[in-house]
């Protein structure tokens, strides 16, 4: 089966193509992040007029780069959820439109769960069972992994995800934007040790997240410390740095809390902070002690991309599952809403 995938759940237009047999066979990408710059954020009426000026044209150069025809596509699948309502609606007009022309199945796919599987699009994916750890955007979750779609919520953000909390403070710090790589490429010229940060709800059990209290830490000391002359920048440097620290260690903390409390062995990181190389090397010196197992996505596929939506489109679409309901887009949607296929991969 020959799958088209379009994401367009935020700031960025994806299209692939995905085959059951010779896997990914094209991937294009186009981002927002030029466009939004200058207002320091994602505009959601912007995004959308973006996506609706880009879709098609991608969905040629996917088609060239692949070397297929619409003619050649046995199903299309779409992100539905969650995400910006008009940027959603978009990318399931055109699906749908596309769909219901070339008379072909279309499947609407939760955002977070291309996501979450993106690492099975590696040369060496994971196993099932493992322990996800979902750091994208608003969303910060632990969850424990029995195979697609049997997914169990373990812990999530309170308040900030991770990810906002790295936009809002390299913000506060005045670092351009987007201000998570900003931020992360301040660091590795920063002290980690200068300031010492809190480990947000590490000092109780259980597996929640909570990071605006952190970045109000960060705000307070950028306050306090900041002199007006050039040795501010070795500051923000070195604050920057521990801020980041701190996100490391507090993610790390409750990733080995969770795979002891499901005596799980595999740790599968997803999302735009997993392409975090902190991040990465913290998790992969405690496997080593550990004996742990830890998958990524390639950086590429940390961010939103139509790779990942086409090959959970794929693997659904494969076993008869379809969108039957029509155009929408669902800007929240639980993850734990979704049921298994009827056959397990």
């Amino acid at each position: 089966m020959l799958t088209l995938g379009i994401e367009s759940s935020c700031d960025e237009t994806g299209i692939a193509l995905y085959d059951s047999e010779r896997g990914l066979l094209a991937d294009t990408l186009y981002s927002q992040v030029a466009l939004h710059a200058e207002y320091g954020g994602v505009v959601p009426e912007l995004a959308s007029r973006d996506h609706l000026r880009k879709t098609i044209p991608l969905i040629r150069e996917c088609l060239q780069q692949g070397g297929k025809t619409l003619a050649d596509i046995d199903g299309i699948a779409v992100t539905e959820g969650p995400g910006l309502i008009g940027a959603l609606l978009v990318g399931t007009s055109i699906a749908h439109g596309l769909a219901h022309a070339l008379k072909i199945p279309v499947i609407g796919v939760h955002h977070m769960e291309g996501h979450l599987l993106a690492p099975m699009l590696e040369e060496s994916p994971p196993k099932f069972p493992f322990v996800a750890l979902l750091v994208s955007g608003g969303h910060t979750m632990l969850i424990e992994v029995q195979g697609v779609g049997s997914y169990k919520l373990l812990g999530e953000t309170l308040d900030d995800a991770a990810g906002e909390a790295f936009d809002k403070t390299a913000k506060l710090l005045g670092l351009s934007y987007p201000g998570g790589p900003a931020l992360a490429k301040l660091a590795k010229t920063g002290d980690t040790n200068r300031y010492r940060f809190p480990r947000p709800m590490t000092d109780r059990p259980g597996l929640d997240f909570s990071f605006s209290g952190l970045k109000t830490h960060t705000r307070t000391l950028w306050q306090r410390e900041q002199t007006g002359t050039a040795e501010d920048e070795t500051i923000k440097a070195d604050i920057a740095a521990g801020f980041q620290h701190a996100v490391a260690q507090t993610l790390l903390i409750k990733c080995r809390r969770a795979l002891q409390q499901t005596s799980c062995k595999r740790l599968v990181i997803a999302g735009g902070v997993g392409a975090n190389q902190m991040l990465r090397d913290t998790l992969l010196s405690e496997a080593d002690k550990k004996g742990w197992q830890v998958h990524y996505p390639r950086p590429t596929f940390c961010t939103d991309n139509g790779a990942m939506i086409a090959y959970v489109g794929n693997l659904r679409l494969s076993t008869g599952e379809v969108s039957a309901d029509g155009i929408r887009g669902r800007p929240r949607w639980p993850l734990d809403e979704l049921q298994p296929p009827a056959v397990q991969f």
